[in-house]
């Protein structure tokens, strides 16, 4: 009787799951990195139970029940906390059946060959049950772990944002903090796709947000800390894994990973204890490339180095807005000066720009002397007025 079969060879269950451990040794290198009581305890006991449900589910022509599942489950759950690979948790399954089904071979007598041939189909149909329900438990165990692994992440990258303690946060994530770091200030586009209504969108915009993490990962070599989102964020990366003078073209492939518009902004190297400044500059600085419309890319302080200190508070700030109040009357006159400022006084670029007579120009320029009394054909007048006019565009910021 088949029943008889599997009661033979069942009766080896300690023997068979002794074999099973010495197999995954010579068959799967990451078992060798457990430690010795664990295979002899634990792993062992594991095998001769899942070796028995075997045997018992083969003998009965039946799946296995939720309960005798409970105990793979559990184990992948362990190993997915020990960073043993799936790959490797569901070989040692198809082991541990090819073990159980050689036996069956080996101990089944000729009058016993045709019930062995009927066994066949329930062995496969056992490894697919166990199998499925070992990487279902293993997925959702890691998907936990990644998900506690990413809050605390972004915990310690808010922490040192903050200039709160991080020592002890930065130990239980095994992360050794640089010595200093470029705070990189992100503002995102959107992608195509995000535009798509309901969860399509929501998907577009979390695949945007992982492929910079990975690219920046990439960058450095490890994960870099940071709190990202769909629409941008604040990120560390540490200065001996990234120059500064990497960082235009860093942006430029953030940006084509992205498939979006990224600018960027990024403060100068800073220790620890200096993050939080560094990252109101960074940011600051961000806001006022967003405001005067710089194009995506990278800006760093230099590059808005007059706009940052006009919109630094000033008792002066007001007074100098105020140069310009007699113009407010001829919105023509404000958005004239505003164009030859921008087209760096050249007459005929302005006139060209504001699609005017070049005489009509020089109208308006004579009523902005008038008017102001600053003339920018004098060195004082025109850096009183292009500071004028940058503090008047900057006061709400």
């Amino acid at each position: 009787m088949a029943d008889d079969l599997f009661a033979r060879v069942q009766a080896r269950l300690p023997a068979l799951a002794r074999r099973m451990v010495q197999t995954f040794l010579e068959e799967l290198p990451i078992y060798r990195l457990l430690p010795r009581e664990q295979l002899d305890g634990e792993i062992t006991r594991i095998c001769a139970e899942n070796l028995r449900v075997f045997f018992d589910t083969l003998a009965e022509d039946r799946v296995p029940t939720s309960e005798e599942l409970s105990e793979p489950r559990a184990s992948a759950a362990r190993r997915a906390q020990e960073r043993v690979p799936l790959d490797a948790v569901l070989a040692a399954y198809h082991i541990g059946g090819r073990i159980g089904w050689a036996e069956l071979v080996a101990e089944a007598t000729p009058e016993e060959t045709p019930q062995l041939v009927t066994a066949a189909d329930r062995v496969l149909r056992y490894i697919a049950v166990v199998t499925g329900a070992v990487a279902t438990a293993y997925l959702e165990e890691r998907q936990s772990i990644h998900g506690e692994e990413r809050d605390a992440a972004r915990g310690l990258a808010a922490a040192l944002l903050a200039g709160q303690e991080t020592a002890a946060l930065a130990g239980r994530l095994g992360v050794t903090l640089a010595p200093s770091y470029v705070v990189l200030a992100l503002e995102l586009g959107e992608h195509g796709d995000e535009r798509a209504a309901g969860v399509a969108g929501a998907v577009a915009a979390r695949r945007k947000v992982r492929r910079l993490q990975e690219r920046l990962d990439a960058a450095v070599g490890a994960p870099v800390l940071g709190l990202l989102d769909a629409d941008g964020g604040t990120v560390l990366l540490p200065e001996q894994h990234l120059p500064s003078d990497a960082l235009p073209a860093l942006v430029v492939e953030l940006q084509a990973v992205a498939g979006a518009d990224v600018r960027a902004a990024a403060a100068e190297p800073a220790p620890c204890e200096e993050l939080p400044q560094a990252a109101e500059q960074a940011r600051d600085v961000l806001r006022l490339a967003a405001a005067l419309g710089r194009p995506p890319g990278l800006v760093v302080l230099r590059d808005v180095l007059l706009e940052y200190q006009l919109t630094r508070p000033s008792a002066a700030q007001g007074t100098l807005v105020a140069l310009l109040g007699p113009l407010e009357r001829n919105p023509d006159l404000l958005l004239t000066l505003e164009a030859y400022l921008e087209q760096d006084t050249d007459r005929r670029r302005t006139a060209a720009a504001l699609h005017v007579h070049p005489n009509t120009l020089d109208y308006r320029l004579k009523r902005i002397v008038e008017l102001t009394g600053l003339d920018p054909a004098t060195t004082a007048g025109l850096q009183l007025l292009a500071a004028a006019s940058a503090a008047r565009r900057l006061q709400e910021l």
